[in-house]
């Protein structure tokens, strides 16, 4: 097996929002840096959440620390990621049976924070969300908003290479090698050359997420303990909200609902998960959602839902509470260092905070180097212009369409329920060579409408075979991948129209198109085979 030597200052391990927020923090302030991730940017905790930017009002009286640092970020992240995040707005609404004293609690807990909130009334509540239980009691607005985490991922990370980071993507970690209890180097085998890549470097930083813990130990660290707090979510087929829904208790299960895109997702569950690697999506849970959904919006369950799916938070052990008991364990971010120097491990904390927490870390490199560079990522933008809107790309479709004239359009619609056309799947597949459909689906969310990839799968699979990315063998093998992938979010919530849907997608793919039946063939290194059988409820924001 061919080797690559590689060498720079810091090594990043994960590829999520902390991860790359870190490779960004570092190379703006002049560290040589690379970033090291398994599969693709933003695939694990960071795609897997309900695309919540906190205001801060869901921790007042739960954690005020981490109210304080959320209502800061927010309107940092609003600044300097203006094309991922969408501001909606929230309110805090309390039900007729719940614990009288808490709206009570939160107010005072906003204050004592700094998170901004005043008191509606009933009436201009329901005014703004016609669909709100109409028996609720109290309503309190916030600044929530929602943020395309892969939009915010992939910026950052573009940005982090204008100042000179570099990013690994399908890059597996195989060793940390230590000499006189110092790191010296990282090792990675590349999912897609099969070659063995070694990084010398003085810093490696774990932002491994749920498994931080096992990269801790490849450097002789076994002492850290992340517990993986299992939560479900499931998007609905429309914005039944326009503004971000929490229900004004202690934070429980399915407690608020958030428009992202063209759909409402509403979680969350909180277990604790033995693998992050293999989250389970228990039928209960999903009646739970329903249930939670139902007392927020009378009607919830008449909708239809569009797509389950589970992601992992990275809690460190909190030996205050159970060690089972990820619901009541701190959201807080920790920065640990370790024995071994030039090693630090970063776990918990939120997306709306992962600037911070990188800030944190770099700091720390810096304390561990006796140096003083500051940190700039809150004043350099990472995007410009406008906050996102959901009609952000009708704008840009319409005026293409008019350009035409009645001629024969050029670049035809290929996903309608996102609008993706066929040059945003061209143009990226030119970047991204080696892309997968999954990566294609994560930039461009091909696939995450109401048909979850029906048509539009098979469309995308002949383009990328028409450009000479894949052979016909390989898109038929990535297309029959992505779409078990794709129905794997879907038979925990099978019931009236979305049974339908399914029903129809099957018939195409199983019956028409036969796919079940066309030979195997074998993947190229480094296809989503190992995202499609690592997550069997593989789905993020929708």
């Amino acid at each position: 097996m061919s080797a690559t030597k590689l060498n720079c200052d810091v090594v990043v391990i994960g590829g999520g929002a902390t991860g790359v927020g870190i490779l960004r923090d570092a190379a703006m302030r002049g560290f040589s840096t690379m970033l090291v991730e398994r599969v693709d940017l933003g695939q694990g905790t960071t795609g897997r959440y309900h695309g919540l930017l906190h205001s801060g009002g869901r921790y007042v009286v739960s954690d005020p620390h981490s109210a304080t640092e959320c209502a800061e970020e927010n309107a940092i992240l609003t600044r300097i990621h203006p094309d991922a995040v969408e501001t909606t707005g929230g309110l805090f609404v309390a039900l007729e049976g719940d614990d009288e004293e808490y709206p009570e609690r939160f107010v005072k807990g906003a204050a004592e924070t700094g998170v901004p909130t005043s008191e509606i009334s009933i009436r201009e509540a329901l005014r703004r969300e016609p669909r709100l239980n109409p028996r609720s009691t109290r309503a309190f607005e916030v600044l929530d908003g929602t943020v395309d985490g892969w939009r915010m991922v992939w910026g950052a990370a573009d940005n982090a290479v204008e100042h000179g980071g570099r990013v690994l993507t399908y890059h597996r970690v195989t060793d940390i090698e230590v000499t006189d209890g110092h790191v010296t180097g990282v090792v990675c085998y590349s999912e897609k050359t099969g070659e063995s890549v070694h990084i010398e470097c003085q810093f490696v930083v774990n932002a491994a997420g749920p498994w931080a813990g096992h990269i801790a130990a490849m450097a002789g660290e076994h002492d850290v303990h992340v517990v993986p707090g299992r939560g479900i979510m499931i998007a609905m087929n429309h914005r039944l909200v326009n503004s971000v829904i929490n229900r004004c208790v202690y934070p429980a299960d399915g407690d608020i609902i958030v428009p992202v895109h063209t759909v409402s997702i509403i979680g969350t569950t909180d277990v604790k998960a033995t693998d992050p690697d293999h989250l389970d999506i228990e039928q209960n849970e999903v009646q739970k959602m329903f249930d939670a959904g139902e007392a927020l919006l009378p009607g919830f369950r008449d909708a239809r839902a569009l797509h389950v799916w589970a992601g992992a938070r990275p809690l460190l052990q909190d030996k205050r509470v159970s060690a089972d008991d990820t619901r009541h364990m701190s959201r807080n971010m920790s920065v640990v260092k370790h024995d071994v120097q030039g090693l630090i491990t970063v776990a918990g904390g939120k997306l709306t905070t992962y600037r911070l927490m990188a800030s944190r870390v770099v700091d720390a490199i810096c304390e561990e180097l006796g140096e003083v560079r500051e940190c700039h990522t809150a004043d350099e933008p990472v995007a410009t212009g406008h906050t996102y809107v959901v009609t952000h790309r009708f704008a840009e479709v319409e005026q293409m369409k008019k350009s035409h004239h009645g001629n024969p359009d050029p670049d035809p619609i290929i996903c309608e329920c996102e609008l993706v056309t066929k040059s945003m799947i061209t143009e990226l597949l030119e970047k991204q060579p080696t892309a997968t459909f999954d990566d294609l689906r994560r930039q461009l969310r091909i696939g995450m409408g109401p048909c979850q990839g029906g048509f539009c799968a098979s469309r995308t699979a002949g383009i990328a075979h028409e450009q000479g990315h894949w052979s016909a063998a390989q898109s038929t093998e990535l297309l029959r991948l992505f779409m078990k992938n794709r129905w794997g979010g879907l038979y925990p919530i099978l019931h009236g129209a979305q049974a339908r849907e399914a029903a129809l997608d099957e018939w195409i793919y199983k019956g028409t198109l036969d796919l079940e039946d066309l030979p195997v063939t074998e993947l190229p290194l480094g296809s989503e085979l190992a995202s499609a059988t690592r997550f069997p409820a593989e789905g993020g924001q929708a």
